[in-house]
């Protein structure tokens, strides 16, 4: 038969989702660390690797890794979850505490997955949007989660694309107005060293995703994690993928989170780059630039499609947010190298009208 029956409706408005990964020189678009994994600890995995037996699953909870992890926050292992990505773990809240009937908070403009993720889960979602500083709006928040019909809600901290840190007197307060499942997105935790982890065992309710895709240059291997109550990571067990973590991410995580200490001087590095790329964007006419505190930048300029496309003739690939809602003529743009970042600013110096 040469036709084929629909796919499930909730899929009929979903666009995938694209990173618009195009070849370029100068990578700044996908938040990754423009630093690789350095010899010496690449050497380590390549033992690691040598002891795996490939011919057998992985241990499918990667309990020594877990193991790691909690210990290095005070943590017991119950606490702790590994994923493929923090990708995999976000598709799991939606799992979890989403489905028909039941609602998100989302508070855009922030990172798409997150409503990708509900309405793939025929979840409701509920937008709080963000004021125009691209703060969040927490009395707004507060006052709709009061309703008491919200199942789970995500606060990036930072925000991504924008930046910011969520205030933490805020998710303290939305922790105690709720009872729905908390998610607070710490991806760039490493960046900004803004944490709620010291409030987990006050907070049942509190789950905290990090990720080793960016600090620690492993954004190619797909290992993420959760910390959270023994009860809320019950949940999350029920409905993950077995075996998500291969044998081979887990060898390589593990090194590297053995290592960690090693990744400091680049992410000290990329911190003061991101303090001099602001600074500099800051001063040139018809640009604004909105304070980070993660390892991107967001920008607005007028006719940003232009200029995202005269920036990539030149090799310089960032990431167009122009038609994006609530972010028309808003570009981000990831700190690379010293050298990268300083070909982006003269480039954009160039494009620019004088």
């Amino acid at each position: 038969m040469n036709s084929v029956r629909a796919s499930a409706p909730q899929l009929a408005d979903i666009t995938p989702y694209d990173p618009k990964y195009l070849p370029a020189r100068a990578y700044l678009s996908a938040n990754e660390n423009p630093c690789d994994v350095e010899t010496e600890v690449r050497n380590e995995i390549k033992r690691e690797i040598n002891k795996v037996a490939f011919n057998r699953y992985p241990d499918p909870l990667a309990n020594e890794l877990r193991d790691m992890i909690a210990e290095a926050n005070g943590l017991d292992r119950d606490c702790v979850l590994v994923g493929n990505g923090g990708d995999e773990l976000l598709f799991d809240i939606a799992l979890a505490w989403g489905g028909p009937g039941r609602k998100f908070l989302n508070m855009p403009p922030t990172f798409s997955v997150y409503q990708n993720n509900a309405e793939l889960t025929n979840t409701e979602v509920v937008d709080i949007p963000r004021l125009a500083d691209y703060t969040i709006d927490e009395e707004a928040v507060l006052s709709r989660v009061a309703r008491g019909d919200i199942d789970y809600v995500i606060v990036t901290s930072p925000n991504n694309p924008t930046g910011d840190l969520a205030d933490e007197r805020f998710i303290l307060r939305l922790l105690d107005a709720t009872d729905a499942l908390v998610m607070v997105d710490e991806a760039y935790f490493e960046f900004s060293r803004g944490t709620v982890r010291p409030y987990l065992a006050q907070h049942k309710n509190l789950v905290i995703l990090r990720t080793f895709s960016k600090a620690f240059s492993l954004a190619g291997v797909r290992v993420g994690y959760l910390l959270g109550n023994p009860e809320v990571i019950r949940e999350f067990l029920k409905v993950r993928q077995p075996y998500s973590v291969d044998a081979v991410s887990q060898a390589i995580a593990r090194v590297v989170f053995r290592n960690r200490a090693k990744f400091e001087r680049g992410i000290m590095q990329i911190v003061s780059e991101r303090g001099r790329v602001f600074r500099e964007l800051s001063q040139m006419p018809g640009i604004t630039a909105y304070p980070s505190n993660a390892n991107y930048i967001l920008f607005r300029a007028e006719g940003a499609g232009e200029v995202w496309q005269q920036l990539y003739d030149r090799g310089i690939l960032v990431r167009d947010f122009s038609r994006a809602p609530m972010l028309q003529d808003c570009l981000r743009v990831s700190i690379g190298s010293p050298e990268e970042n300083d070909e982006f600013l003269a480039a954009l110096r160039e494009i620019l009208p004088k």
